[in-house]
């Protein structure tokens, strides 16, 4: 087996694990809260988002960071340092005495992870420039596949163990994803000093945002998480709409969720592949349009089996999102800065992610709950109009036109 793939499938389950540890405590950390002593709506309200948005906090602030110094030592180290670090602060958890500790332990995790973006920045590095996509692919439906699962397995455990259990088998896992990757994964050595001659983050900002097709790239990939990431959480609330009067609204919810990971997980790969083949820019604008055309019908469903063939279209279509983005940034980064521009690209997710949640929480309130999705068209419309107007998937290069 060659040896970028046996470091890509390495890097798969390791990313499948890691994606599925970081989700698993979504399911009871409002119950592991209120075992810390935390009583009250109220107030287990406010913690609750609080330690939620301190991990994403700091692991916005942090990115660039660890992005500068992957291009510096090696995207691998800065891999094994989120993997083993999550691991720690992770285990950690299972000890805190209070909401003031998870809360600080939070706070260092985020600090602390990039598994994801770097393991994303390693493969498209490793991988062939014609088979990035299809491993890129591969790569995100890994992390669909923890993300669908992750609370699942969450919830079981947390019904079958104390919570300390299952903070302590949830660091091992990622511990132990951690070791394959140390020992399975090899990355390509090539140049790592010829761009770290920029005095510090401002410079590489500037650098990077120089390269005309990045920045519309980055908005692009604001746009997307903002659409797609925004109605997630109101799901529940939608399914409660459409199936009034029923006692298992979480699993109705957990099956319309699955519903868009599980075709995601499934075309991301092949959709990759098509991108390397026809292009990835035409396979963004095409996985736009059919994520468009799809968030449109959801605003007139009336039957819970309407809204799940409609988000299993949805993930489908979006299975094309992320590989292409990833590919074309990979395609338009300067060499050597490659880890650097994947950082700046996933504080631009994160950043999308956060305005789509509030903005989908402030259209809900304001118009109803199934205006989200409509919401969410408009975005995905707005992306569509910017690459079509940009043209940032195929820039120039000397001379030509490369899709």
């Amino acid at each position: 087996m060659e040896s970028w793939k046996r470091s890509l499938y390495i890097l798969c389950i390791g990313q499948f694990l890691a994606m599925a540890s970081v989700s698993c405590v979504t399911p009871f950390l409002p119950l592991y809260l209120q075992e810390l002593g935390v009583r009250g709506h109220a107030e287990l309200t406010l913690w609750s988002g609080a330690i939620y948005g301190a991990n994403l906090l700091s692991a916005f602030v942090m990115a660039p960071i660890w992005g500068r110094l992957a291009d510096r030592h090696g995207r691998k180290p800065m891999l094994l340092r989120s993997g083993f670090g999550v691991a720690m602060t992770i285990t950690l958890m299972g000890v805190a005495r209070g909401p003031v500790d998870l809360l600080l332990l939070r706070l260092l995790n985020g600090m602390l992870s990039g598994f994801g973006p770097a393991a994303i920045a390693l493969t498209a590095k490793n991988s062939p420039k014609d088979r990035s996509g299809y491993a890129l692919g591969l790569l995100q439906s890994s992390s669909v596949g923890g993300t669908v699962c992750g609370p699942l397995l969450g919830g079981l455990m947390a019904d079958r163990f104390s919570f300390a259990e299952v903070f302590l088998y949830l660091g091992i896992s990622i511990f132990a994803a951690s070791l394959v990757v140390l020992f399975g994964v090899r990355e390509r050595t090539e140049e790592r000093s010829t761009k770290l001659r920029s005095t510090g983050l401002r410079s590489d900002m500037k650098e990077i945002m120089a390269c005309r097709p990045l920045p519309a790239l980055f908005v692009s990939a604001l746009l997307q998480r903002a659409a797609t990431v925004g109605t997630l959480p109101l799901i529940p609330l939608y399914v409660q709409m459409l199936a009034p009067g029923s006692g298992n609204v979480g699993l109705l919810a957990g099956i319309a969720s699955a519903a868009m990971g599980a075709a995601n997980m499934l075309t991301a790969p092949q959709l990759g592949k098509l991108g390397d083949r026809a292009g990835q820019s035409r396979v963004l604008t095409a996985s736009l349009l059919g994520t468009m055309l799809m968030a449109i019908p959801q605003v007139f469903v009336q039957q819970f089996w309407q809204l799940v063939a409609l988000r299993c279209c949805s993930g489908a279509c979006m299975g094309g999102l992320g590989p292409s983005l990833n590919a074309l940034v990979r395609r338009h980064a300067p060499p050597g800065m490659e880890s650097r521009v994947f950082s700046y690209l996933n504080c631009a997710q994160m950043a999308g992610g956060l305005l789509g949640s509030s903005g989908m929480g402030w259209i809900a309130a304001t118009f109803g709950l199934r205006y989200v999705f409509a919401g969410s068209a408009i975005l995905l419309a707005i992306n569509f109009i910017w690459i079509s107007v940009t043209g940032h998937g195929a820039a120039r290069k000397g001379g030509t036109i490369e899709a």
